[in-house]
């Protein structure tokens, strides 16, 4: 099993934990990554985009002027698509850009994602993290003190402190365990993980 160090918030050496092989230290194959990044911007596409085509178009359906004697060209509807106000041809209508992968391919390439941070020793491992009120200022001197400039930060469960605090700080992302993703995690160039998490992840993806 690999091993990394546990570090504070002060970013003091306090001890290291055992890293599971199967889901820090495995293969990474970048077309399963690309996959599941391609799906999971794919799922966010709300695919609301409407068009009216000539038959939803409001206007009469008289003959704007007869068909012979004006020196005009032959025309038989308002809505037509090549008049100012007429229809649409072929355009949007609301459809849905989903995409599926296999839980099994999902579950592999978070593994994939999480083996990349720890290969590049990128891996953050805190004992805790808490803050004792919501202050973006008080969370961006604690990454300050860690050196690192972007980095999402992975808690056991829902903090409000943290998770507020966060919001406004440019390049920075707090989340529980239950929400990390393969996204995400490749999105940021820094990966912290708070000690609990270890153990949620493994019950999660190697179960």
């Amino acid at each position: 099993m690999a091993v990394t160090g546990i570090v504070n918030i002060k970013n003091e050496k306090v001890g290291e934990v055992q890293l599971n092989d199967d889901l820090f230290c495995i293969e990474v194959k970048p077309y399963i990554l690309h996959d599941i990044v391609k799906m999971q911007l794919a799922n966010r596409r709300s695919g609301n985009a409407c068009t009216k085509t000539r038959s939803e178009v409001h206007g009469s359906k008289a003959k704007p002027w007869r068909q012979k004697g004006t020196g005009r060209a032959r025309s038989g509807s308002k809505r037509s698509p090549v008049w100012r106000g007429g229809g649409t041809v072929f355009g949007p209508k609301p459809r849905s850009y989903s995409m599926k992968v296999n839980k099994k391919v999902r579950k592999l390439g978070l593994k994939m994602a999480l083996s990349t941070r720890f290969a590049e020793n990128r891996l953050v491992v805190l004992d805790a993290f808490t803050l004792d009120e919501i202050k973006t200022k008080s969370f961006v001197s604690v990454m300050g003190t860690l050196n690192l400039d972007n980095a999402l930060v992975v808690i056991p469960e829902n903090n409000d402190k943290l998770e507020k605090s966060s919001r406004n700080a440019v390049g920075y992302k707090v989340i529980p365990t239950d929400g990390v993703n393969v996204y995400d995690v490749l999105l940021h160039k820094n990966l912290i993980l708070l000690q609990p998490c270890i153990d949620q992840l493994e019950k999660r993806l190697l179960s």
